[in-house]
């Protein structure tokens, strides 16, 4: 059930509330079964969702500043550029849902353009990142009913009741996000999408997809944006070992084990690993795990779209496209969708 769901700001009542302190969604018990399965898988893989907690949210948000990382950059070039397109299309009177909220930093920008009867729901897995955040946006919009939910956005989760009240619900969901997903996760993931945004407005009409896509392109851009010169990307891939070390007593050695990131062109997605640099054990949670000198555990995956793939995509999870955004490079690209009216998926 998703936590901290009392808005944050004025209410339509003028009165106004606060958060409440949100716990972890990825609580220990959860994480153990997910760390355990992943590693007794072959090839091995760990979630990306347990990148984000407060080092690697903050970790990630120095990789968007990088010069090699182009996507949050020119995401946020085009939403300077098209905020105000993109809200016309979404609609007045409307609650803009992000999945994934993290810092909600390219969110400024849409929420800075939105009318009067807006509220904004952020839903995010790191529970104190996302108080911090909602309290920084409660501080800036300060009529603007604003509800964070701790949730696994991947896993079925509640909307605050309240959202049905409005006239259109929008689900903002930036980043390449979805790229995270496999073809098959994302088309079940955007149609989950879509049938919690009818639940919400009973009406496939006010119910809004905008999304943020990383289209196909270079194969030397694309991994240079995964293998910075720095190594901040590096740090961030091994953190997710530094937080199974503290949350369940493992003992990887971060030494032994190196980043790598390549794009997959037949797949077209980037396939970012660990690697082991030595034979080694690992325990965790009184079980032994073996790796042999060059194993990689898979820790992402990031597809890459074009245009026309994404929309036929989307057209599958029950979405219709009505207006795409790119920049000049045609490297990224922002759309908008309405839930279609038919059931056929």
């Amino acid at each position: 059930m998703p936590v901290g769901t009392s808005p944050v700001g004025t209410s339509s009542a003028g009165q106004t509330t606060t958060i409440p302190e949100p716990r972890s969604l990825s609580d220990d018990a959860q994480l153990r079964e997910d760390v355990l399965a992943g590693l007794s898988e072959m090839p091995r893989v760990l979630s990306s969702k347990y990148f984000y907690d407060k080092r690697g949210s903050s970790l990630f948000d120095s990789i968007c500043s990088l010069p090699e990382y182009y996507p949050t950059r020119t995401e946020t070039e085009i939403m300077e550029r098209d905020a105000g397109a993109m809200v016309s299309q979404i609609g007045e009177d409307v609650c803009i849902v992000e999945y994934g909220s993290g810092s909600s930093v390219k969110t400024r920008l849409l929420l800075d353009q939105v009318g009067p009867r807006a509220s904004y729901v952020p839903v995010d897995i790191s529970g104190k990142h996302l108080a911090q955040t909602a309290e920084e946006l409660s501080d800036r919009y300060p009529r603007m009913p604003i509800t964070p939910v701790v949730a696994d956005f991947t896993q079925p989760f509640e909307l605050p009741g309240w959202v049905a009240e409005h006239e259109n619900v929008c689900f903002y969901f930036p980043g390449s996000t979805i790229g995270n997903f496999t073809p098959d996760e994302a088309v079940d993931l955007l149609r989950r999408m879509r049938c919690q945004g009818q639940t919400a407005s009973n009406e496939p009409s006010k119910t809004g997809l905008l999304i943020g896509v990383d289209l196909h392109k270079d194969t030397g851009v694309l991994e240079a944006a995964y293998n910075d010169r720095e190594g901040v990307t590096a740090e961030f891939n091994k953190n997710m070992l530094v937080r199974i070390n503290r949350e369940l007593g493992a003992d990887f050695d971060l030494d032994q084990f190196g980043h790598t990131a390549i794009y997959n062109e037949a797949a077209r997605r980037i396939e970012m690993r660990l690697v082991s640099l030595t034979h080694q054990t690992v325990h965790l949670c009184g079980r032994s795990f073996e790796f042999g000198c060059g194993q990689t555990i898979r820790t992402e995956y990031s597809h890459k779209y074009t245009l026309d793939g994404f929309t036929q995509l989307a057209e599958t999870a029950g979405w219709s496209v009505r207006q795409a955004w790119t920049d000049p490079q045609s490297r990224f690209s922002v759309l908008f969708f309405r839930a279609a009216e038919s059931d056929d998926t």
